[in-house]
């Protein structure tokens, strides 16, 4: 966006560019979202950050009145696949916490200081700053939002001091921790899509998750319901949970929706330092970052599609809570109905899979890429040489041979799950657009996707079909997901909310979920 079109849009208040860019003002010294109800800035007092940690670099402290920290983050981290956006993805995955700098430079193939120069250059701050800047959203949000002790927040929000904490605290906000907390809002005047909510049950987090709307949840909710692993996972029309590991241990969380439409987060962790990458993983399942404004505009600008959109506004691409998970669900999902992948992959995880909790809060967490390595021929039924594939896939992730990550380049890991046995086109693809989140992936192969498409009028062959969609880029991924649930109910079943086809990888019995494959030669399944 040029300077203009940036000004244009505070000017207007306009909420659909919350979380893309912030304003700071020269003659106040703040900074603020887009949509800030304070009087308009002259032009000349402007300037614009594409961060927050750009902002507090140069010198700005956060509004206290629209606090941009609240707002729901940018979707251009997924459209762009550069190593900028790779770098905010792990960031806020917590891989600096985990790993520092050099650890976040080596996983993106940099050295330490030709990432962080090429970070200032393109986002006006450096992997440090921009770490702290994510740490202190993540402490504001629990300061307005729970009743966690002023030392419990500073960890869960990834500091490493309460020292350090306070005083960054105070720097970017303008206020101690003990006084941003006396300035929240009462849990049932928090707005909606703002951060706020109480420590309801002891051991238990609950927060509020921002997103822009429209917001097809009841679309979300049900495509996990279709593929929840009993012990694993637990989903209804309003609410999904799941467990599963963290670098702290096990952890367990819940999304669901109030009576109001906000979107609620609920958590139990081992250790609290693993909340902020939660946080990250459970807005990434959602697609809660998504603009779904853009992405409907372009779509219905398509005569075909226009009535989808109509139909269903603000829909979403569901993500992946674990990028290995993710590839083991996809390749057993393969040519069998979501249904028979279930059944298959709740097997595999209560022959494998780890049991934790107690009583009613026992669960089980998918098993281990290790697990399924050494075991998995014993439970997974089949051909000889698809079960290999499954086990061969996870042992080259255990031993670290194939590296899958949510800040991998889309190309190179397209290349490097096709070099696998097993893994075709549909399978990496489907992969890519789950773990990396690509906005602009299509899957011209996939049965259901042809069988929408020819439901709507627009080419059902493969090629064509390939062909047409490029005009969508690079919202590809949403018209996927357009098709999927534009596709006719099969005889005898309800129509489920996105469709799972068939692949030309391996048909594998096993169990997952994901969703469609390739293959015209294979029935769609569901």
């Amino acid at each position: 966006m040029t300077f203009d079109e940036r000004y244009r849009a505070i000017d207007a208040r306009d909420t659909r560019f919350d979380g893309q860019f912030v304003t700071a003002v020269r003659s106040t010294g703040i900074y603020c979202r887009p949509s800030c109800p304070a009087r308009t800035p002259k032009p000349e007092n402007v300037t614009f950050f594409p961060t927050s940690a750009a902002a507090h670099e140069a010198g700005y402290r956060a509004c206290k009145r629209c606090l941009p920290e609240a707002a729901p983050g940018s979707p251009e981290w997924n459209l762009r696949g550069d190593v900028a956006a790779r770098a905010m993805r792990l960031i806020a995955d917590g891989v600096v916490e985990r790993e520092g700098v050099p650890g976040l430079a080596a996983r993106l193939g940099y050295s330490a200081r030709h990432l962080t120069r090429l970070l200032v250059n393109e986002l006006g701050a450096g992997p440090l700053a921009l770490a702290r800047a994510h740490r202190a959203h993540t402490a504001r949000m629990l300061l307005v939002g729970t009743d966690l002790p002023i030392a419990d927040v500073a960890f869960s929000a990834g500091f490493a001091s309460v020292r350090q904490f306070n005083d960054t605290v105070r720097e970017v906000f303008g206020l101690a921790p003990g006084e941003l907390r006396a300035r929240r809002h009462a849990r049932d005047a928090a707005p909606a899509g703002v951060a706020g909510a109480a420590h309801a049950v002891p051991g238990e987090i609950d927060l509020l998750l921002p997103y822009r709307r429209p917001f097809d949840a009841a679309g979300l909710f049900a495509w996990m319901q279709a593929r929840a692993l009993p012990g694993v996972e637990e989903a209804t029309e309003r609410a999904f949970a799941r467990h599963l590991r963290l670098d702290g241990g096990p952890g367990w969380f819940a999304l669901s929706l109030d009576d109001a439409d906000r979107l609620h987060l609920r958590a139990r962790l081992a250790q609290l330092g693993d909340l902020a990458p939660l946080v990250a993983r459970a807005r990434r399942l959602f697609d809660l970052d998504a603009d779904p404004q853009a992405v409907d505009a372009a779509l219905a600008g398509h005569a075909p599609l226009a009535p989808l959109v109509a139909r269903v506004p603000g829909i979403r691409v569901p993500g992946a809570a674990d990028p290995h998970e993710m590839l083991i669900r996809a390749m057993i999902g393969q040519q069998i109905t979501v249904a028979a992948a279930r059944t298959a992959l709740t097997g595999l995880a209560h022959a494998l899979g780890e049991r934790v909790g107690s009583d009613d809060e026992a669960g089980i967490l998918f098993p281990t890429m290790a697990a399924i390595a050494e075991h998995g021929h014993e439970v997974l039924r089949g051909p000889a040489a698809r079960i290999r594939a499954v086990t061969g896939a996870a042992a080259a992730l255990a031993d670290g041979s194939l590296r899958l990550t949510l800040g991998d380049d889309g190309e190179a890991q397209r290349a490097a799950l096709l070099a696998m046995p097993g893994i075709g086109p549909w399978t990496a693809d489907y992969v890519r657009m789950r773990v990396l989140g690509d906005p602009d992936v299509f899957l011209p192969g996939d049965v259901a996707a042809r069988a929408g498409a020819g439901g709507v009028g627009l080419p059902a062959d493969a090629e064509t079909l390939d062909a047409w969609a490029t005009r969508t880029a690079p919202w590809r991924s949403y018209l996927t997901a357009h098709l999927w649930r534009a596709a006719p109910a099969k005889k005898g079943r309800a129509a489920s909310t996105a469709e799972a086809a068939t692949t030309t990888g391996p048909t594998i019995p096993g169990a997952a979920a994901a969703a469609p494959t390739k293959t015209p030669t294979r029935k769609a399944s569901t």
